[in-house]
């Protein structure tokens, strides 16, 4: 279904279990606009209420199936080249929205901005359902999506209290330099604050200290890349920048209760038993 396609739209309560289940999905970032719903992941900040018109950007070759079943709202996928023509700031600035903490980052849309954000949509819905639609249309439409989506995670960055801010700013530098830097001393270095004060903040938003959460990206890029790549263990490791295999098992069963191996397996079954949706832990 989506082997020749860059781009799909539907409506989620028209979207077909073919495209749920295409193994071609993984490589496809989805825009989920859920409209007048209560919202799938817990809320934290205090400026946002339970229900609304919440807008998901997921990122490809994720871990975790958000439950979209029975939800009101549209579906934008597209893949990575329907952007390859634009400007690198851009594309670092789609990459960012997309990848805030590794998984998916969340917007809750107000009326004047849903009002906004649909009039573009509902130009590249007519757009891609016209017998032979213009690909350098859609691509144009897709940029002006991207960019007032951009425009309102700045507009959500300012609404955050000097605390939320750090922390956006560490899971930025945490998605540069997890591969290399796992202490908690290097990030407080590049946010002018002592290791301690980064982890008093991140404690008392997060729960989690510095280096917790730096696990915790680990774990989730090594899930990812058992589930998605074709690399062995050993090379997986290596990616992450574990030099023994042993001892990124070991870490691996530490967080997680399973051996690489065990999870690979446990995802499998899962996969098969439960239409592709992936297990969250």
């Amino acid at each position: 279904m989506l082997k020749d396609k860059v781009l799909y739209i539907r409506d989620l309560a028209d979207c077909p279990p073919s495209y749920l289940d295409d193994p071609g999905r993984r490589e496809f970032f989805e825009i989920v606009w859920l409209k007048n719903e209560e919202a799938l992941h817990t809320i934290r900040h205090d400026f946002q209420t339970l229900k609304g018109d919440w807008i998901y950007l997921i990122p490809p070759y994720r871990v975790h199936q958000l439950n979209k079943a029975g939800k009101n709202g549209v579906l934008v996928s597209f893949k990575q080249e329907m952007l390859e023509d634009d400007l690198k700031e851009f594309l670092l600035d789609v990459f960012r929205i997309f990848n805030i903490q590794g998984e998916f980052s969340c917007l809750q849309v107000n009326e004047e901005n849903a009002k906004s954000l649909n009039a573009v949509y509902k130009l590249m819905e007519e757009e891609y359902n016209q017998s032979s639609m213009n690909l350098i249309m859609l691509k144009a439409l897709l940029k002006v999506l991207l960019l007032k989506l951009i425009q309102l995670k700045e507009h959500h960055f300012t609404l955050q209290d000097i605390h939320e801010k750090r922390i956006y700013e560490f899971m930025m530098l945490l998605e540069l330099n997890y591969h290399e830097e796992r202490t908690a001393d290097f990030y407080a270095g590049k946010l002018g604050i002592s290791a301690k004060r980064l982890n008093q903040i991140l404690k008392e938003k997060l729960n989690k200290t510095g280096v917790q959460l730096v696990h915790d990206r680990l774990i989730l890029e090594a899930k990812r890349q058992i589930i998605h790549s074709e690399n062995t263990m050993k090379e997986i490791a290596y990616n992450l920048g574990f030099q023994d295999r042993s001892y990124f098992s070991r870490f691996f069963k530490l967080h997680t209760g399973n051996t690489p191996q065990e999870f690979q397996t446990k995802v499998k079954n899962h996969v098969l038993q439960h239409e592709n949706t992936l297990i969250a832990n």
